[in-house]
């Protein structure tokens, strides 16, 4: 089969399209013939292997994992012997972040609890976008945003994949919802539900009279400090952070540390995370069973902004990189896109 695969860390450019073995299956798991995948900054930071803390896990010398790739949607191939939940030929979606990646190639194998069937309203295009970054939002503004209907919230990055999303699923909670992002996005974000857009070119919303319930922060730009001018009392600061502010050596988690020891001295909560991969069972037992059915509900639609085949994926992920993505950018097996 056909993947793109890197060997050592750099720019893009280390990237290439190679012919490689199909993957094996495990009695737990699927092989998913892969007609959509979708790129996220992970794929960006890992490419790069920066911030460095990341090679702890990601390889210190070169890459463990040669196979990028973490949103899948596709088509069932072949099942394990242990797997009763799929069966060849169901249409598939998931992520394999946190269990390996491997999504930009023609096939990957993933354990069965990584998937859920595809919402039948949407396109694997549309499906690969979802995973990493709706989970990531439903999981901030949720779990530790403690979003309730009626609360005020605002959101930093509203034009990006992960805020795209967070938007319309803090509708769905009932909120009222303010998106912060450049000019170019403020008709797009107003589109997909937000109540109101503030454009960062033209205003500051750190020195606005508004207070808010609750902010997910997505875009590094703004210190804690500067952000909780605007929280209420009780409010809640959901951050996360791109990595690109605080050098190579840690990334984000600087940015992260300095709100976990503000949030000791203040009445306003803060609190940081990395998204966790959808499980049949335990703590996120159904997210992605629950973000399909807000897709299918019409209260979800992936918003994509461009489309590349997989032989372009390291022009997907350069595009990516430059942070000016609105939405989700996705790689289809076959065809040609972008």
């Amino acid at each position: 089969m056909k993947a793109i695969v890197y060997h050592e860390y750099g720019s893009p450019d280390v990237l290439e399209l190679k012919d490689i073995d199909k993957p094996l299956v495990k009695d737990n798991e699927v092989l998913v013939h892969v007609h959509a995948a979708s790129v996220n900054r992970l794929d960006w930071h890992l490419i790069r292997g920066s911030p460095y803390i990341a090679r702890l896990q990601a390889g210190l010398r070169k890459p463990k994992d040669s196979v990028l790739g973490a949103d899948v949607a596709g088509q069932v191939e072949t099942v394990g012997k242990h797997v009763t939940k799929f069966q060849p030929g169901d249409e598939v979606f998931g992520s394999l972040f946190g269990h390996g990646f491997g999504a930009f190639a023609e096939y990957v194998s993933v354990s069965d609890d990584l998937l859920e069937l595809k919402p039948a309203n949407r396109s694997f295009e549309q499906a690969a976008a979802v995973p990493v970054a709706a989970l990531t939002a439903l999981q901030g503004l949720r779990d530790h945003g403690r979003i309730e209907r009626g609360h005020k919230v605002l959101i930093i990055g509203a034009s990006g994949g992960v805020g795209t999303f967070a938007v319309q699923i803090a509708k769905s909670f009932g909120a009222e919802v303010t998106g912060v992002c450049s000019t170019r996005n403020v008709d797009m974000v107003r589109s997909i539900g937000a109540d109101h857009v503030i454009d960062y070119t033209h205003e500051d919303f750190t020195q606005g009279g508004q207070r808010y319930d609750l902010i997910f922060e997505l875009a590094g730009s703004q210190s804690p400090s500067d952000i909780r001018r605007v929280l209420t009392s009780k409010g809640t600061l959901v951050l996360i952070g791109h990595g690109e502010s605080e050098g190579r050596w840690i990334g984000p988690f600087g940015r992260m540390i300095r709100a976990f020891v503000l949030s000791r001295f203040v009445s306003q909560r803060m609190a940081s995370y990395t998204a966790k991969p959808n499980y049949s069972s335990g703590p996120n037992q159904g997210d992605l069973a629950t973000l399909k059915e807000l897709i299918e509900a019409g209260k979800i639609t992936p918003v994509i902004d461009k489309t590349y085949s997989l032989s372009k994926t390291p022009e997907a992920i350069r595009y990516l990189g430059e942070g000016h993505a609105r939405g989700k950018v996705v790689i289809t097996a076959s065809g040609e896109g972008g």
